[in-house]
């Protein structure tokens, strides 16, 4: 009963507070657009209680070509990611991430295994027989958060306008923990951020 008295409550504050877009564009500090950085707001009027299937796109990694797809998923605390094996060869999934170790061992063409994340935090993915497959499980506490795209834009829609948290993510960002973040005024425009992103390090180092 306390959650529901809760829940409205934040329901009568989301709906008297306006909401707004923010449009972040993530380009390098030479110019060249900036894909699959993470972009997570965290306003100080306070969001909507997050889901496990808050976002709309497929909770999954596949392998196919002897990639990972996509190579930046985002997940919300508690979703269950699936892992679908679309190659022809076997693949032995794992991650040694302090947020969610786990290991899928080998399993073969149109097979599937799946994880659940109750963590926020980063997730490497690696393949014990394929060293050259890569991607990110990054796994988010709040309802605001999107990724860009080739063009290094995002527009996150609907947010409560006024002050806000913003933090941005990305593989190889040169700064601790790979983040950087700033306080915004959400409504105010578009954010432009210029970061500097290191070459990936060597195999071993990055789990």
């Amino acid at each position: 009963m306390r959650a529901l008295f809760a829940l409205a409550a934040w329901l009568l504050a989301a709906g008297a507070a306006s909401a707004a877009d923010l449009t972040v564009q993530v380009k390098t500090t030479a110019g060249a657009p900036v894909a699959d950085a993470v972009v997570t707001v965290y306003p100080q009027a306070g969001a909507a209680p997050l889901s496990a299937n808050h976002f709309d796109w497929p909770m999954r990694v596949s392998q196919q070509n002897i990639q990972f797809h996509p190579f930046v998923l985002i997940a919300p605390v508690g979703a269950t990611v699936a892992f679908p094996n679309l190659d022809k060869v076997r693949h032995h999934v794992y991650s040694f991430s302090a947020t969610h170790p786990f290991e899928l061992k080998l399993y073969g063409s149109d097979q599937e295994r799946s994880v659940r994340f109750d963590k926020a935090g980063v997730i490497a993915l690696g393949c014990n027989i394929h060293d050259q497959m890569v991607a990110f499980v990054k796994v988010v506490d709040t309802p605001y958060a999107a990724k860009t795209d080739a063009s290094g834009m995002v527009t996150l829609h609907d947010l409560p306008a006024g002050a806000a948290t913003l933090k941005l993510w990305r593989p190889y960002l040169h700064a601790p923990g790979n983040e950087v973040s700033r306080t915004v005024s959400v409504g105010h425009g578009t954010e432009a951020f210029a970061i500097d992103v290191r070459q990936p390090p060597a195999m071993h180092n990055m789990y």
